[in-house]
């Protein structure tokens, strides 16, 4: 992407636009999403600048007037992480006068929340109580954000209880900028670093007194919600006179020490900020993180409060409908390399290959199909294609036969015409010629599927013929013509239990292979349950590290009754690790054999058309 394009308009409602839509559509690789929020004209977008590498991009402005609206989006390669893209979000400034709707401010933070994997909260000056109150916002996100929807949550009452221990696990890392600061970074006469001052800026105040309770509710919630932060405390790059022409300034005219601190601020936005998950800890794709957009900004404008369960749900059912078409799209590709007519050997393997590769391509996209309702289309799909490839396959070799015996005939029809075979001795020429034929015929390479069956048929054709020379011979005795129709019998017998065998062998390969395929799919739904189970333990496991930290924290601080708070959501989120770690037991009894069910009847088109041949 050559510059930011808008990915969220804000024109009084929130609208995701249309070409920035398309564009995610076309970004497979996983994403690590930065956005940027704070109060307007705070140089948020010079920041993000920085990130992309870039001198110019998103929209500086020199006035008091706020330049980004909405959110802005710019999609680059990711510096540090190989096959991965950088997606930065610059969002419109909160407080923004001209705006006057706090409400809108909020959906922007939260959306913000919502699509990034960090967080930046850029602020001016130093991180005192009026800074930390501007993030009122952060007080407000269980009344924005529901992580479950509220036919799963046991009540709204435990909803809100858990929202804490729950928001851990999805929220993303928190990064806080502080610009333009001209004070020492020093706390009671002794110098601290740029983390010291965080955690110095967010310690709580004892007391339950409403002035204390005022002071410490965002404070907690910033902890709560973002256990793992960073700051960064920014110099004024220039003089005040040229702040205006940031823009255009060169590197060499900003302060060294602006330029040090930039520097180790993308270098940890590089190196640290993770790629953007969902619920359940799944990487997302840029044409994921395009379809969370449209799906929380829609929400939004109906008037609902987004879901993070509800989204995943939505999500899992566009991107399994979508891996669906692709894995049957890999399979048909795959087999356009047959060229009909082929042996069944060779049409099986063909089969097997690019049917293994489907069912792959199909695991690596699609997530959350528990029941293998998704896979069993795929497979129904597959068994549909390889089912009519077939009947494709047997049309061409019967036709290529019939074309072959047609030519190689044509001799002896030439002979019958002109009376060859009207003489004494005439059988055993016209057999000795026929003979000449089966063998030619039967040395001819790739003759598909049909060989046999369309000799039968042409054996049984000419029967009647072989007859009339027999009886026109006036060398041949009856005791010899006797013998002989026994031997055209037997011959016709033979050749009909090859044509029998023939049947059989293709019938026998097609349905090994839809086992084979079968147990393929199955051996795919258990890895890939597998990793979003350990992916989901992975993400409960950091949550529970972090609210035991927070919690060591607030005991050394003297918070027992709020380390008692935390403690029941400790044991919260234990109980979920439980929960994940009797899973497997609960997918290989429960809904494997689901699985291994709807799987079966997906196999039920492929022998029902065999079946149907084989009656023919």
């Amino acid at each position: 992407m050559e510059s930011p394009m808008c990915l969220i308009e804000n024109a009084g409602t929130l609208r995701v636009v249309p070409e920035a839509m398309s564009y995610l559509m076309g970004v497979s690789q996983p994403v690590v999403v930065v956005a940027i929020v704070g109060l307007y004209r705070t140089g948020k977008s010079y920041l993000m600048n920085k990130l992309a590498g870039k001198q110019k991009g998103f929209a500086l402005g020199a006035t008091i007037q706020s330049k980004t609206k909405g959110i802005w989006m710019w999609c680059v390669p990711h510096p540090d992480k190989k096959d991965h893209t950088l997606v930065l979000l610059d969002t419109e400034g909160l407080g923004d006068v001209e705006k006057g709707d706090q409400k809108n401010d909020a959906w922007i933070f939260a959306l913000s929340i919502l699509l990034s994997s960090t967080l930046v909260y850029n602020s001016r000056g130093t991180i005192d109580n009026q800074a930390v109150e501007n993030l009122q916002y952060v007080t407000e996100l269980t009344e924005r954000i529901k992580v479950k929807s509220p036919a799963s949550a046991s009540s709204a009452e435990d909803d809100d209880d858990e929202a804490d221990a729950q928001f851990v696990q999805f929220f993303p890392s928190f990064v806080w900028a502080v610009r333009d600061f001209t004070l020492l970074l020093e706390i009671d006469g002794k110098k601290v670093n740029d983390a010291e001052y965080l955690e110095h800026a967010l310690a709580l105040k004892k007391g339950r007194d409403r002035k204390t309770v005022e002071y410490n509710l965002p404070r907690e919630c910033i902890r709560n919600y973002f256990p793992a932060r960073r700051c960064f405390v920014f110099e004024t790059p220039a003089a005040p006179d040229k702040m205006a022409h940031l823009e255009s300034m060169e590197e060499s005219q900003l302060s060294s020490s602006f330029k040090a601190v930039s520097l180790m601020f993308c270098n940890y936005i590089y190196q640290e900020s993770p790629v953007k998950r969902v619920k359940g800890g799944l990487p997302v794709t840029g044409r994921m993180l395009g379809h969370l957009a449209k799906t929380y900004v829609e929400t939004i404008a109906s008037g609902g409060v987004p879901c993070l369960e509800n989204a995943v749900v939505a999500l899992a059912q566009i991107e399994n409908e979508a891996a669906v078409q692709e894995g049957l799209q890999v399979y048909r590709n795959g087999m356009k390399e047959v060229t009909v007519p082929v042996g069944i050997e060779e049409m099986s393997q063909h089969h097997r290959h690019w049917d293994s590769q489907a069912i792959k391509a199909f695991s690596s996209r699609s997530f959350k199909d528990e029941k293998g309702e998704y896979m069993k289309k795929l497979l129904e799909a597959i068994n549909e294609a390889y089912a009519d490839l077939l009947t494709e396959n047997e049309e061409a070799s019967e036709e290529l036969c019939r074309q072959l015996l047609s030519q190689l005939s044509q001799p002896m029809a030439t002979k019958l015409e002109n009376g060859s075979y009207a003489k004494p001795g005439g059988y055993e020429l016209y057999c000795v010629d026929r003979q000449a034929l089966l063998d030619e015929y039967n040395r001819k390479p790739n003759k598909g599927v049909k060989a046999e069956e369309v000799l039968e048929n042409f054996l049984k054709e000419k029967s009647a013929e072989s007859t009339s020379v027999m009886q026109a011979d006036k060398q041949l005795t009856e005791k010899e013509k006797k013998i002989h129709e026994e031997r055209e019998r037997a011959a016709l017998l033979a050749q009909q239990t090859k044509a029998e065998e023939e049947k059989r062998l293709e019938m026998e390969k097609t349905l090994e292979d839809e086992r084979k395929s079968h147990e393929k799919a199955l051996q795919m739904l258990r890895e890939k349950m597998e990793d979003e189970l350990a992916c989901q333990k992975k993400e409960t496991e950091m949550a529970i590290d972090c609210k035991l930290k927070e919690q060591r924290d607030l005991m050394e601080k003297g918070f027992k009754e709020k380390a008692e708070v935390m403690k029941q959501e400790i044991d919260n989120l234990k109980a979920e690790k439980d929960k994940q770690n009797n899973s497997g037991n609960w997918f290989t009894n429960y809904l494997l054999p689901i699985a291994d069910r709807a799987l079966q009847a997906g196999s039920t088109i492929l022998q029902f058309k065999l079946l149907k041949k084989s009656f023919k």
